[in-house]
């Protein structure tokens, strides 16, 4: 076994945990992407207004794919986000 995948291995269980509670709390770090979006827009005075917006929207996605990608496996087909 090669050093890295060593670290794949150790690091397996990290990626899963954070995969749940990024399924759990979904909603809320979404919220929080576009709190800290709306602060940072205020304070550049919206000069980089459509940066932010993109990476916002990236980040959404990457939090999206991160907490379904466990549902996209499981037979069934996915499951919908649970209403807060």
């Amino acid at each position: 076994m090669g050093l890295l995948d060593n670290l794949k291995a150790k690091l397996a269980p990290a990626k899963d945990k954070v995969g749940d509670l990024a399924h759990q709390h979904e909603g809320r770090i979404s919220e929080g992407l576009d709190k800290v979006a709306k602060a940072v827009d205020s304070k550049t005075k919206g000069k980089y207004s459509g940066q932010i917006t993109s990476g916002t929207g990236k980040a959404k996605d990457a939090l999206g794919k991160i907490a379904h990608k466990d549902a996209k496996d499981a037979p069934g087909g996915p499951t919908p986000p649970a209403a807060s």
